[in-house]
């Protein structure tokens, strides 16, 4: 019987950052609801719970970082930015978010499962290897695609996040084992994510942006798989693949304008993990604020993890704009 991995979610609970931010905890509730209407109970297992190290975390962050959120957070925290902000649990809650992802990586290598879900928080896209940022402590999807790298693994990271995952962006700008690709809102928070924005160095190439029109519907993001990720993803041949899996592109999101429905995200995540060798896919949670369409929108992606049919009330989406940024893509990177 295929298993899915799924993180616990009680260590994520002690991330509060405060009366109305949108990242709630009662995010968490959302996605245990997804969970139990997905209908997989009998194919879940719960990873056991672990922390990051100090080491792994030093993998993509500076020491400064990791001691600047940490001290704050023994001194009960407070605010990083104005959209930033922990509370004197959330430095325990981001260590076990970070050593989720590691954990889920140890428990595929073992054979243990066939892909891996965490719905966890606080999200980690943003944060970049020196600044905690847009909601974010740590970036844990990048911690574990730089342990995976660490191993002589390739490793795709796949974004599509409403907003911009600047933090991964910068962290693997050079770095020739990471190709990062992001389907994003532009213009919109962080304001990154240009599409000529492509890598630099050794990771020239290796930086893939899709900057979408508010309006974009699911249609125009399989162009962007059949035209621009699937090309690459075979040019690059990763070992792994990691989902930066935000919600917030879904139409009902309070602080975005896309136009996905749950149905495209239970068909966004069986084309994530059509790019990756058997039992070599882990998806993250990043952001996703409206609370009925996260729980939707998660019901719809556990099936499609396990090689299911998508399923959903809420059928895919069509006729927005936005093909116009593929062919774009297309020529930015070369793609026949």
């Amino acid at each position: 019987m295929s298993v899915l991995l799924v993180a616990d979610h009680d260590e994520f609970s002690k991330h509060d950052p405060g009366p109305g931010h949108p990242e709630r905890i009662q995010r968490l509730a959302a996605v245990e609801a997804g969970v139990r209407k997905a209908r997989v109970d009998d194919a879940i297992v719960l990873l056991p719970s672990r922390v990051a190290t100090r080491d792994e975390l030093q993998l993509v962050h500076d020491t400064a970082l990791i001691d600047r959120v940490a001290e704050l957070c023994e001194n009960g925290g407070g605010a990083i930015d104005m959209d930033t902000v922990a509370s004197v649990g959330s430095w325990d809650a981001a260590l076990h978010a970070a050593g989720a992802g590691l954990a889920a990586v140890d428990a595929l290598e073992q054979g243990d499962g066939l892909a891996a879900f965490l719905g966890l928080r606080p999200p980690g896209h943003h944060a970049t290897g020196r600044t905690p940022m847009g909601f974010c402590l740590v970036n844990h999807v990048a911690v574990a695609a730089a342990a995976l790298a660490e191993r002589g693994a390739r490793v795709l990271v796949l974004d599509y996040d409403a907003h911009h995952g600047n933090g991964t962006q910068d962290i693997f700008w050079s770095d020739p084992r990471v190709l990062y690709i992001s389907l994003h809102q532009w213009p919109l928070y962080p304001g990154t994510g240009r599409i000529d924005d492509t890598g630099a160095g050794a990771g020239a190439g290796t930086t893939c942006n899709v900057p979408l029109p508010a309006g974009t519907t699911g249609d125009v993001y399989l162009r962007a798989f059949d035209e621009v990720i699937e090309p690459m993803v075979e040019r690059f041949a990763p070992d792994w693949v990691l989902v930066s899996a935000g919600y917030d592109a879904h139409r009902d999101d309070p602080l975005t304008g896309l136009a996905l429905s749950a149905g495209d995200y239970g068909i966004l995540a069986a084309r994530a993990v059509a790019l990756a060798p058997k039992g070599r896919t882990i998806v993250f949670l990043e952001g996703g604020y409206d609370l009925d369409a996260l729980r939707e929108s998660v019901s719809a992606t556990l099936p499609a993890l396990l090689g299911e049919p998508v399923s959903s009330s809420q059928p895919p989406t069509s006729g927005g704009p936005g093909s116009e940024v593929i062919e774009a893509a297309r020529e930015v990177h070369q793609l026949a």
